[in-house]
């Protein structure tokens, strides 16, 4: 039995009560819908500014009745420090996903990430610890590895930042420590990298990639890679970063709190090769796409040109076992996108 099968049965026999901020956001509310699913008692945390009504509307539709009203909601904004202590009031795990999450957006307007990503993020450091929260878990980001040229990134070697949006991240970890040395918040932060799937939204100028593409494709509009394609990401399906929280949340292995993790799979994929593996999938049923081709721009300010994660240490202190691949998880996900997007 995996780590995370163990975890799954003990919460089922033991519930807790959670609370996950950015509820109706895509990685948020994937982890809404799996605590959910086991049983457990949530708060959802979102004041709607990325995240959708849509998004709890999908996954209520999903769930069993008696699941769905174990799950109580809460309108509003991490920058009102009254209402995270109202949120983080008798929760035993914090999962934070609440953030603005464009690199080009944090360098077009600073001021507005830094007060959502670093007041908010210290508003909630606060109120758990205020309501003696057992585990504060919240998502950081590869963008805080930078120019580091070295390849896979692991986690103790980052270089300089290259956006306003991965100085939050870099800002949050530096809270996070702090407030597990001062005031003994056990706290774990998980470095995403490009994480995609179902419920992610394929809309606006900074959308990530995956679904803004096979929306395009979809559509026959032009489809736009930054640079000649070879820059390349490691590409994680939603249901290995639900894994890397709840494994984050309840571990009991020495050494593996109040420090970091990449939650990634320790794959590269370039830009040119997911064009391929997305086309390869949508043509069968959208034949139209026989000669589809993208347009190549020049590489946008503050992009990191390559990025593969080590996730040894997840893997060693979490039991973190990635459960799909890229293409596998595209597959998992492209129903959702064919008929959400179509």
């Amino acid at each position: 039995m995996t780590a995370y099968e163990e975890i799954h049965q003990e919460l089922l026999s033991r519930p807790r009560s959670w609370l996950v901020t950015g509820a109706a956001g895509f990685i948020g509310s994937h982890l809404v819908e799996t605590l959910l699913r086991w049983n457990q008692k949530v708060v959802g945390l979102d004041n709607f500014a990325t995240g959708k009504k849509q998004n709890l509307q999908e996954v209520n539709g999903l769930l069993e009745p008696e699941q769905w009203e174990r799950f109580t909601f809460l309108q509003g904004d991490i920058l009102d420090p009254a209402l995270c202590r109202r949120a983080c009031q008798g929760v035993d795990y914090v999962l934070h996903q609440a953030a603005l999450g464009s690199v080009p957006q944090s360098i077009e307007d600073p001021i507005r990430f830094n007060e959502s990503n670093v007041t908010g993020f210290l508003n909630l450091l606060v109120a758990a610890r205020d309501q003696k929260v057992k585990r504060f878990v919240y998502a950081s980001s590869s963008s805080v590895y930078g120019d580091d040229p070295d390849l896979p990134n692991r986690e103790d070697k980052v270089g300089r930042p290259l956006s306003p949006y991965a100085v939050t991240k870099v800002v949050n970890e530096l809270y996070a420590r702090v407030f597990a040395r001062n005031y003994g918040l056990e706290t774990i932060g998980l470095r995403y990298f490009n994480v995609f799937g179902a419920r992610q939204d394929p809309h606006g100028a900074y959308a990530a990639v995956i679904p803004q593409w096979i929306n395009a494709m979809l559509k026959g509009a032009p489809l736009r890679i930054n640079g000649d394609g070879s820059i390349s990401r490691d590409f994680c399906y939603v249901a290995n970063t639900v894994q890397a929280n709840l494994l984050a949340a309840t571990t009991s292995k020495p050494g593996a709190v109040n420090r970091v993790f990449n939650a990634a799979l320790n794959s590269s994929t370039t830009l040119n090769e997911l064009f391929a593996l997305l086309h390869q999938r949508l043509l069968p049923d959208h034949p139209a796409l026989r000669n589809y081709r993208p347009i190549h721009l020049p590489v946008r300010p503050g992009d990191i040109l390559h990025s593969r994660a080590d996730i040894s240490l997840a893997q060693n202190l979490l039991g973190y076992a990635p459960t799909h691949t890229v293409a596998q998880g595209l597959e998992a996900a492209l129903e959702w996108y064919q008929r959400n997007l179509s």
